[in-house]
């Protein structure tokens, strides 16, 4: 791994850190520290017109008045779930005759399509207007037969457009927030303008669902800046305070005292995302929405336990994919008899060995589905239409799903890694880790500890800062964790001696062992243990 530093300013790191991230002006560091309300925060802000917004509102207010039975069509990722439960709950209360709707992985398939109006439980024939959130950018026919059959359709989404054109006026899309944030800021200017005038309700209800909102934004992994930010900074307290008897269920049962975007990434949203992965997302959705105290235990059991299962099935998938996959070429493309719910998560852990995109093929008799995962650099959703060998697909640069003719699985692999060729290049193929400055363990204090947390939540896009420093000697070694796969370690610089974690350290080619000296990476952060609180270092990298 090539390590790159970002910074020579050793004398300031808060200026340093801040200039890192592309943070000059005051203006721009004030909306850093200090984010901006998100109930301030406006579709214009998003990209959105004001022509358009006024459109949909116009429609909503159209359905309510002619009592219209309205639909709410979703996702069955943790985003498209939140997105729904939203949207669902604040139109729900606000008067609507409205119901939602979650498609089935294996039965419906992804997003708003032709055989929606087929297959849906809920007749979607009986309904005269469709709200698609999370999905619904690139539902050209289904739109387009909905509006055949007298059905308006109204696409909240942030996945990257199609080429062709919506049968619809009412498209609220922007690629700068996810699925949930955009349901949520929908809601509020329905709460304003359509439903009965109480801003102090209507901010407090909506205040509470940024619980969602920010459960949905890092799931998606979206870059934890600007609005997202906001919505994170503010949306992570009204989770560790939720009111949703789901929720609390799942907080109690991982024991959590403070959610941050760690903990809803790797321990929360997995456990939603298993249901759509799995079985069924709608009771992940009824897991949200639930006022049942037993319900809310029975399906936070449930979604715990086909988590388990998820686990088990993706650690059996993982080991296939990785013994039949060659990393010759630039975008890595594997096929073969794989559970279709799990092929994201394999696609992401090729990604993460070889640090390449990839892409994994469940394989049907006729049609078979498939799953990528991109690197920094590279679009994986333009690629994969570039092909022009798909039916049908969607996403976002970083990750894609799509289907395609079994039979063109092999003219597709040869085709995107022709693409790929001149775009994909050694220097976005080159693993890099990003230093924001090298420091000496004297500069580590309680201070610089409190300066830090202004920097959350990191994340995606917002990294957690980073610091390198030199000539460090290994005091002490001990494995930890299952199997032995972690570092415990004591590290000296000039008498000051601080604990560092390094998870994953015993695969290091560097096999580390006490008196080496070293050049060390990491991240600072507390740790908390018997009711004692002090400063940890959490290794990135190390080189003796």
């Amino acid at each position: 791994m090539k390590w790159e530093i970002l910074n020579k300013n050793t004398k300031d790191i808060i200026k340093s850190l801040l200039e890192n991230r592309n943070l000059k002006t005051k203006k721009e560091i004030d909306e850093f520290i200090n984010p901006k309300d998100p109930i301030d925060i406006k579709f214009k802000d998003l990209g959105i017109s004001s022509v358009t917004i006024k459109k949909v509102l116009k429609r909503l207010e159209k359905a309510k008045k002619n009592k219209e039975k309205i639909i709410i069509f979703g996702d069955y990722d943790a985003d498209g779930v939140c997105a729904t439960a939203i949207l669902w709950e604040t139109m729900y209360k606000l008067g609507f005759d409205v119901l939602p709707f979650v498609p089935d992985r294996f039965v419906d398939g992804y997003g708003f399509k032709t055989s929606s109006f087929e297959n849906n439980k809920l007749q979607i024939t009986n309904y005269k207007l469709v709200i698609c959130v999370d999905n619904g950018i690139v539902a050209h026919e289904a739109i387009k037969k909905a509006k055949e059959l007298g059905i308006d359709v109204i696409v909240v989404d942030h996945h990257t457009k199609g080429s062709k054109k919506l049968a619809t006026d009412y498209i609220l899309h922007s690629t700068a927030v996810c699925g949930s944030a955009l349901a949520w800021f929908l809601a509020l200017e329905v709460s304003d303008k359509v439903g009965p005038s109480k801003s102090a309700s209507k901010r407090s209800d909506l205040n509470s669902s940024l619980d969602l909102v920010a459960l949905g934004t890092i799931a998606d992994q979206m870059p934890l800046l600007e609005i997202n930010r906001s919505l994170v900074k503010f949306g992570l307290p009204e989770l560790l305070k939720t009111k949703r008897l789901g929720l609390q269920s799942m907080l109690k049962d991982l024991k959590l005292d403070n959610v941050g975007a760690y903990e809803v990434g790797f321990m929360i949203a997995p456990r939603i995302n298993a249901m759509g992965r799995l079985k069924s997302a709608t009771d992940a959705l009824r897991f949200l929405c639930t006022r049942d105290p037993k319900k809310a235990e029975d399906l936070n059991r449930l979604l715990n336990e086909t988590n388990i299962e998820r686990q088990k099935i993706v650690d059996e998938v993982v080991t296939r994919v990785l013994e039949e996959t060659s990393d010759e070429d630039r975008v890595i493309v594997v096929s073969g008899s794989y559970h279709e719910g799990v092929i994201g998560l394999a696609s992401g852990k090729i990604t993460e060995k070889y640090y390449k995109p990839s892409i994994v093929l469940s394989i049907g008799k006729k049609i078979s589905k498939a799953s990528a995962r991109s690197i920094n650099g590279f679009n994986i959703i333009e690629a994969i239409k570039e092909t022009e060998l798909i039916i049908e697909g969607g996403g976002h640069p970083m990750a894609a799903g799509f289907s395609i003719e079994t039979n063109r699985i092999s003219d597709f692999r040869s085709k995107i890694n022709e693409l790929a060729q001149n775009t994909l290049t050694d220097e976005i193929l080159d693993r890099k880790l990003k230093i924001d400055l090298v420091i000496n363990f004297a500069e580590i204090d309680t201070e610089l500890v409190e300066v830090l947390k202004t920097f959350e939540p990191t994340g995606q896009g917002n990294y957690s800062p980073v610091f390198m420093s030199k000539n460090v000697k290994v005091k002490e070694v001990k494995p930890v964790g299952q199997e032995g796969k972690h570092l415990k370690l004591k590290l000296e610089q000039n008498g000051i001696i601080i604990d560092a974690i390094y998870f994953g350290g015993s695969a290091n080619d560097q096999k580390l062992k006490a008196n080496d000296v070293v050049n060390c990476a990491y991240a600072i952060e507390e740790n908390t243990w018997n009711s004692k609180t002090s400063i940890q270092l959490k290794i990135k990298d190390i080189k003796i």
